[in-house]
């Protein structure tokens, strides 16, 4: 049975640090519904309304470009392991780029990365809980290397350039602001 709260518990927030996995899902009013994997340690609860998390740089950049047109946001978590639980956080959220002020206050309570392209804040207005009876057992092996390789190996120049081919516009060709005009 689904539960409501207006904020996070305790036992909610540690649920979420222990997590290697989350989804985060966007849509713009409309064009395509976007659900991203995220993992790598790119989460920090705030407080109990507020989060933010590493948008790194990938083949897309469709959650930045949908946050400024619609800034709402839906993150859900599942538990893989131990007691079975699927945790949705439903709130609003906007996008900071490496140029922007609130970026710089918030990057410190993230992981360094070169490919860091935003921070995410989400104010969470809703939390929902459900039972996760259907989620599958897993069990967590290692994060992948390969992201961190990839950057490296582009260095930072090489890395913006991608920016503006792979990563100006959704698929949808809305933009996604990572290009400063």
């Amino acid at each position: 049975m689904a539960k409501f709260y207006n904020e996070l518990t305790t036992e909610l927030k540690e649920f979420i640090l222990k997590q290697k996995l989350f989804f985060v899902g966007t849509a713009a009013q409309n064009g395509t519904i976007n659900v991203s994997p995220k993992g790598l340690d790119s989460l920090h609860i705030l407080n109990s309304n507020k989060l933010i998390w590493l948008n790194l740089t990938g083949s897309g950049n469709e959650t930045a470009a949908h946050l400024r047109l619609l800034n709402r946001m839906t993150i859900m978590f599942c538990a893989f392991e131990g007691k079975p639980l699927i945790l949705r956080l439903y709130g609003t959220s906007r996008a900071y780029h490496p140029r922007d002020e609130e970026f710089k206050n918030y990057e410190g309570y993230l992981s360094k990365s070169l490919g860091s392209r935003q921070i995410i804040e989400m104010t969470i207005e809703r939390v929902q809980t459900s039972c996760g009876f259907g989620v599958p057992i897993m069990e967590y092996k290692e994060d992948r290397d390969l992201l961190a390789k990839w950057t490296l190996n582009k260095g930072k120049e090489k890395i913006q350039e991608y920016w503006k081919e792979k990563n100006q516009f959704s698929i949808d060709g809305f933009d996604s602001g990572i290009v400063d005009i």
